[in-house]
C-alpha cells in the first residue's frame, strides 16, 4: 500500500496509535494567524469540520481544552455555567504552551503536556470526520469524532457562538 507523505511523531500521533485511534496525516503550509480559515483552505475541507484546540482556565486558574468548530467562537459564559465554573477565559499564549505542552497553532487535545478536562462542542460528535490538530503548526490529523468522547474522555457541551 503506497503511503501518503509522512510527517514525523508528536506525542499527539504517537498518543493516537498508542490509543489505537486510526487517523490520517494532512500536512499544509502555515499560515501565521491563519487559524482554521487558513488550514481548511489549504486542505481543501469546510471550516466548519476543521476543529481548533482551545486552552482555557477557571477562576481558579486551573486548566481545560475546549474542542470547537474552526468557524465559531465559545461563549464562555455558557462553558462555565455548563461546567460549574464562575468564569472560563482564554489562556495566555505562555501560560497555554506551559499546560498542552505545545505551541500555540500547533495544540492538539491529544498527548498534552499535563492531564486536563477536556470539553467538546456536542455538534462535533455528530460529524463524520473532523480534522484536528496533530501537534505541530501546519498539520492536522483527520479522524472519527467519536474517538474524542469514546477515548480522550472529552464532554459534550452546547456553547458555541456563530463566529
Amino acid at each position: 500500500m503506497a503511503r501518503k507523505e509522512h510527517v514525523s511523531e508528536t506525542p499527539a500521533t504517537q498518543w493516537l496509535r498508542r490509543h489505537a485511534v486510526a487517523f490520517s496525516e494532512h500536512p499544509y503550509a502555515y499560515e501565521e494567524h491563519g487559524g482554521t480559515e487558513g488550514s481548511s483552505r489549504a486542505l481543501g475541507v469546510d471550516e466548519h469540520i476543521v476543529i481548533k484546540t482551545l486552552v482555557m482556565q477557571d477562576e481558579a486558574a486551573k486548566p481545560l481544552l475546549v474542542l470547537m468548530h474552526g468557524d465559531c467562537k465559545v461563549s464562555t459564559k455558557n462553558l462555565a455555567r455548563q461546567i460549574g465554573s464562575k468564569s472560563v477565559e482564554p489562556c495566555k499564549p505562555e501560560v497555554a504552551n506551559r499546560h498542552s505542552g505545545y505551541l500555540i497553532g500547533g495544540t492538539s487535545p491529544f498527548g498534552t503536556r499535563k492531564e486536563v478536562p477536556v470539553y467538546v462542542e456536542e455538534s462535533i460528535l455528530a460529524l463524520d470526520r473532523i480534522y484536528i490538530n496533530g501537534g505541530r503548526r501546519g498539520f492536522l490529523v483527520s479522524l472519527v469524532p467519536a474517538a474524542l468522547r469514546d477515548v480522550l474522555g472529552a464532554k459534550p457541551v452546547q456553547c458555541a457562538l456563530a463566529d
